[in-house]
C-alpha cells in the first residue's frame, strides 16, 4: 500500500512540476498574453539553451536575449496624398505594428538577435492595390549606447483595398557579444519629416 501511495505522490508531484513549466506558455498569435501590453512584452523569453559549438569552439549556456519594444509614436505609419497631411479623407494607407518576438544566438564575440514583429496594412480612402514600401527602423541600445541602427524599406503587397494585409517583419541584428543585460531592441516606423 505504501509503495502505491508513494508512486501516486511522485506522479502527482511530477504533473504539478510539468504543469508549472507550462503555466507561462504563450497564447495565440505571435504569443503575447492578452493581459500584457504588446509594446513592451516580448513574446518568447529566451530560455536557457545550449548554443551549438562551431568547430574548435566550446558550447556554453545562453541565458540572455534582449527584449523588443515598440518605441512610442512609431508603431503606426500613415501616408497621405501629397500636400494633404492630416486630412482623414486623403489617407492612402495606414500600417501598424503589434506583437513581437525574438531569438538569439551567441558566440564568444557577438550576439545575433533575430527580431520579428507582426504588422497590419490597410488602405485608406485614397488607397490603391499594389506593393508599398514601409520604412522600418531597428535600433539596439545597450544602456545609452547605440550598438545597431538600420532603416529598411520593407515591401508589403496590398492585394485588395477592401481587405487588410497582415505581415511579419523580420530583422537579424548582430551586436558585440559583451553587451550588458540592459540591452533592448527598438522597432518602429521611420516617421516622415515634418515640413
Amino acid at each position: 500500500m505504501s509503495v502505491n501511495v508513494s508512486r501516486g505522490v511522485i506522479a502527482v508531484s511530477l504533473m504539478m512540476v510539468l504543469s508549472g513549466c507550462n503555466a507561462g506558455s504563450l497564447g495565440s498569435g505571435l504569443g503575447l498574453s492578452s493581459s500584457e501590453p504588446a509594446a513592451t512584452t516580448p513574446v518568447a523569453s529566451a530560455p536557457l539553451a545550449s548554443t551549438p559549438a562551431a568547430p574548435g569552439q566550446q558550447a556554453f549556456v545562453q541565458g540572455f536575449c534582449p527584449q523588443i519594444s515598440l518605441r512610442d509614436g512609431t508603431a503606426v505609419y500613415r501616408s497621405y496624398v501629397r500636400g494633404k497631411d492630416g486630412d482623414a479623407q486623403q489617407v492612402v494607407f495606414q500600417a501598424s505594428l503589434a506583437d513581437t518576438t525574438r531569438s538569439c544566438a551567441r558566440t564568444d564575440t557577438s550576439l545575433t538577435i533575430n527580431a520579428l514583429v507582426q504588422g497590419r496594412l490597410v488602405a485608406g480612402p485614397q488607397g490603391k492595390a499594389g506593393t508599398i514600401n514601409l520604412p522600418v527602423r531597428v535600433t539596439v541600445m545597450d544602456g545609452d549606447q547605440e550598438v545597431f541602427n538600420e532603416v529598411e524599406q520593407y515591401p508589403v503587397t496590398l492585394a485588395d483595398v477592401n481587405l487588410p494585409t497582415q505581415f511579419i517583419y523580420n530583422k537579424v541584428a548582430t551586436v558585440p557579444g559583451n553587451v550588458s543585460g540592459t540591452t533592448r531592441v527598438f522597432i518602429g516606423f521611420e516617421q516622415p519629416k515634418k515640413k
